[in-house]
């Protein structure tokens, strides 16, 4: 059950179960109508950045560690749209941040495993 489940789940219980929905103005029932509805998109996981990253790590596995600079370079995209992928690519462990000024980030195992969809 997603967090948002759980929510809704305890606002029918705890109120909704408690009130006639009649007694309601039906702006409220409305929305909250639409709130249930609404379902959760399912996150991908990989940004369009990270996914290219990844795969041009995977594809030059001979060189170990990269710098942000580098690997923004070999993909023509700028470092910033290189650092904010990484950072997601670290937490999700398919990379490691090994270095701080300049980082340094090392491809997983985890990482070298994951087969990239086109």
């Amino acid at each position: 059950m997603t967090k948002k489940e759980k929510f809704i789940e305890a606002i029918e219980n705890a109120f909704f179960s408690k009130v006639n929905l009649e007694d309601l103005d039906p702006d409220i029932i409305l929305y909250w109508n639409a709130l249930k509805g609404k379902e959760e998109k399912e996150k991908p996981l990989f940004t369009e950045n990270g996914k290219l990253i990844l795969k041009y790590l995977q594809d030059n596995v001979s060189i170990q560690t990269w710098k942000a600079r580098d690997i923004a370079e070999g993909l023509f995209i700028s470092s910033r749209g290189v650092s904010g992928a990484m950072r997601k690519l670290v937490t999700d462990g398919f990379v490691e941040k090994i270095g701080q000024e300049p980082a340094v980030y090392m491809l997983t195992d985890k990482g070298k495993e994951i087969k990239i969809e086109d």
